[in-house]
């Protein structure tokens, strides 16, 4: 390491151009992507958190974000890791378009699923899919910084073809004695090296890797359908919920016209558009129908990137989790997680 890097500016938060300096195959559809600044920069981050792409698609201004894979303790470069899906408008762009040498606008990073804002002494990672994300970089950053981390992590994949870092978090975990790794394959199919279960995880299954399971930390990320069951299946043993901690990033809504008059039930009004919803829909949705600006990025209240103002009217929000009290007193919403109760008046 050169005097240059030691003197690189720290990036960390707001909006930055970076250069994807190399990118590869994880498994037959997972593609990982390393970014550096256009400018020398040290990335400054927390273990778990997301950025947000800011692209343009078709003539569309579109918003997606995606978790840092890699690790804050190697802060000279980015790696955000996507998995191509049927229909996935962003990241089947990014797979298909995104070339070494390309750049592209990001913000961030945000998000509250990290290993800063929540404490803890003894992990326990839980992830299907592409939810391997945010654990991995967990782990990265717990076995570069903190020497003895107990970790016990659990990764759920439908194939041993879909296993993503499993060759990097084999070597984790033989170097660092007080790492357990588990796996569950749904195929059936079985790992040598590690223990696995044949099926989807239960919590027999959970009970014989990680016996002490209740007395972790629990952080849980990956498809919807598998962290509803995670959730059910740990608050029936008993777990203290207290210690339950997930993440997740929802689709984006379909777009669809919604006028007054068409049996809806309450009125949105911006500025001089107007946009009626019943009590199912969110603000985001009405916005979003009406062509309105708004960057749309987690969709599901853990960004802040769709925060805006109530000037009138009442509403009803199931998360506020980037709001300040005093921007929820002054009536700030997140615009996804936020649904009318009577008719609003709002501002972008």
């Amino acid at each position: 390491m050169n005097q240059q890097d030691y003197l690189s500016p720290n990036w960390q938060r707001g909006e930055v151009r970076l250069v994807c300096v190399e990118r590869w195959q994880e498994t037959h559809d997972v593609t990982s992507f390393r970014f550096q600044g256009t400018q020398r920069v040290k990335f400054h981050f927390k273990p778990g958190q997301f950025i947000t792409f800011m692209l343009d698609i078709d003539g569309e201004r579109v918003a997606r974000s995606y978790t840092i894979s890699s690790s804050p303790s190697r802060p000279y470069s980015l790696v955000v890791t996507i998995k191509r899906i049927s229909g996935g408008r962003v990241s089947n762009y990014l797979i298909d378009n995104l070339k070494v040498g390309h750049s592209v606008n990001v913000t961030g990073p945000d998000g509250a699923f990290n290993l800063i804002d929540i404490s803890a002494s003894r992990y326990l990672f839980l992830s299907a899919g592409s939810g391997i994300t945010p654990m991995y970089s967990m782990s990265r950053w717990l076995t570069d910084t903190q020497i003895g981390s107990d970790i016990a992590f659990v990764h759920s994949a439908k194939s041993v073809k879909d296993l993503i870092f499993h060759d990097e978090l084999a070597t984790m975990a033989e170097r660092h004695h007080a790492m357990d790794l588990f796996y569950a394959i749904e195929s059936g199919e079985r790992l040598e090296a590690f223990a696995s279960v044949e099926g989807r995880l239960t919590l027999a299954a959970l009970s014989e890797a990680v016996p002490d399971y209740l007395e972790r930390t629990v952080f849980v990320c990956g498809p919807a359908p598998y962290m509803q069951v995670v959730k059910t299946m740990l608050h029936d043993a008993g777990f203290d919920m207290s210690r339950y901690h997930e993440e997740s990033f929802g689709a984006p809504a379909a777009s669809a016209e919604i006028s007054a008059q068409d049996g809806t039930d309450f009125t949105l009004q911006i500025g001089d558009v107007t946009a009626g919803l019943n009590e199912g829909q969110t603000i985001l949705e009405g916005i979003e129908a009406k062509g309105l600006p708004i960057i749309a990025a987690c969709r599901s209240g853990v960004c802040g990137a769709c925060k805006c103002q109530v000037l009138s009217g009442e509403t009803e929000s199931s998360s506020e989790m980037t709001l300040t009290p005093m921007e929820i007193e002054q009536g700030f919403v997140l615009a996804c997680s936020t649904r009318l109760k009577s008719d609003v008046t709002l501002s972008l």
